[in-house]
Formats: C-alpha cells, structure tokens, sequence
C-alpha cells in the first residue's frame, strides 16, 4: 500500500513518518489497546485522541475511521 502522511494531531499516536494506511491502523489499535480505552464499541478519548477526534470524549467504532481519515495529509 502506498504510505500515507499523518497530520501532527495523528502523529502524536502513529509517529510523524509515512506508513501505510494498514500500518497506520494497526498502530492505533495498539494504542487504544494498550491504553485500555475500548469499552465495547466505544472508543474513549485520552488527551491524543481527543485532538483526532476533534474534541469528542468518546466515538464508536466505525466513526473512529472517518475521524482518522480527517488527519491524513492529502
């Protein structure tokens, strides 16, 4: 796949580096699992993902990839 630019808000989470989008995933799903912050189809937000999730507390599963989409680099 081709590498994708995260945004400085991402990056936080991801590294600032291009990495493919599947890479991209896998890294955020590390996060939120070794953070402890799924509850059932809730993501929580600690204060690195409340900036990708522009200020919510709190999104479900399949608004997590829009969000996330929002902070790539195009």
């Amino acid at each position: 796949m081709k590498p994708v630019q995260p945004d400085a808000a991402l990056a936080r989470i991801v590294g600032e580096n291009p990495i493919p989008r599947t890479e991209l995933t896998k890294k955020l799903w590390e996060y939120i699992k070794k953070n402890n912050l799924q509850q059932k189809k809730l993501i929580k937000a600690d204060e690195a993902l409340e900036a990708v999730f522009n200020g919510k507390k709190e999104v479900d599963m399949f608004e997590l990839t829009r969000l996330v989409n929002s902070h790539i680099v195009k």
